[in-house]
């Protein structure tokens, strides 16, 4: 994720043009490939395994590694070294800034050092940004140290890389007592814990998700893309249900909704997070009751 906010970042800075960092990110993404692809790469999983795995990502709080140690697919050390030959997203962005001439590498630091100061990071931070793991990088951007909130938002940007773009990047949380967009989809849950999951925004950006989401390109009217952001949306609320249930926690879902002439939100404590995805910007909103 560092990557993407780096690059969000040196452009608004002006150390880069938005042609650069595109550039970068075709780099970068040239160097490093899905773990399937990698596992399969090595003659280490078959084709159908990997697709086994990647397809039960959708229903399991679980890295793509740990699913197929336990699916018998891979040991531990394996896992190991294909993370190893995977590379690690942020190495291989300042990689390729150094590669194409955009920055020195002595610039680097200095630069991570501005980010740090801007976001209101610590060097503990900047770490766990540059490990990838979401559980600790979304406390980072959260206002709150609420532990649901916590585990909803954490639950739903891992689902949201999982399953729609694995480039997905996120803002500050802020609370407000409305919200007003072009359009919305939204889940109710109760139980022992009660609140409401939504994502809005503006319709071509919501279209995005959702066809990066479904894989399919012949999304066309609002019904159909919004049809596939409660899908998510459902999935989400679902994952973080399975996990509670653990420690018996109970939590019910009702069906998920949508507005596609959506006039907007009034509650008070409306938890929204800016989130990044698919090439457009999308409000995720939590609200605990």
């Amino acid at each position: 994720m560092l990557d993407r906010l780096m690059g969000a970042f040196m452009v608004e800075r002006g150390l880069m043009t938005k042609n650069q960092l595109d550039q970068v990110n075709k780099v970068q993404e040239s160097n490093r490939a899905k773990l399937g692809v990698v596992a399969v790469s090595e003659k280490l999983m078959t084709i159908a395994q990997a697709e086994q795995v990647n397809a039960l990502q959708a229903s399991m709080d679980m890295r793509f590694g740990d699913i197929a140690v336990e699916k018998g697919y891979l040991t531990d050390a394996q896992v190991e070294r294909l993370l190893k030959l995977q590379g690690n997203s942020y190495m291989a962005f300042v990689q390729a800034v150094v590669d194409l001439g955009i920055l020195p590498m002595e610039k680097i630091p200095e630069i991570e050092k501005e980010y740090e100061t801007y976001v209101g990071a610590t060097a503990i931070d900047m770490v766990e940004l540059k490990t990838g793991n979401i559980d600790n990088i979304v406390p980072i951007f959260l206002h709150t140290g609420n532990k649901t909130y916590k585990s909803i938002f954490s639950m739903a940007i891992k689902a949201l890389y999982r399953l729609v773009d694995n480039h997905v990047y996120i803002g500050k949380s802020y609370v407000v007592n409305s919200v007003r967009e072009e359009v919305i989809g939204y889940q109710h849950f109760h139980g022992d814990v009660s609140g409401v999951l939504a994502i809005s925004g503006k319709y071509d950006n919501m279209k995005k998700m959702a066809i990066a989401y479904t894989k399919e390109e012949f999304i066309e009217t609002r019904e159909d893309a919004l049809d596939a952001i409660c899908e998510l949306i459902n999935c989400i609320n679902g994952l973080y249900a399975t996990e509670e249930s653990k420690k018996e926690v109970r939590i019910e879902l009702n069906p998920p909704d949508f507005s596609v002439a959506f006039q907007g939100i009034d509650y008070e404590g409306i938890v929204v997070m800016p989130v990044y995805i698919s090439g457009g910007e999308i409000k995720l909103i939590i609200r605990i009751v």
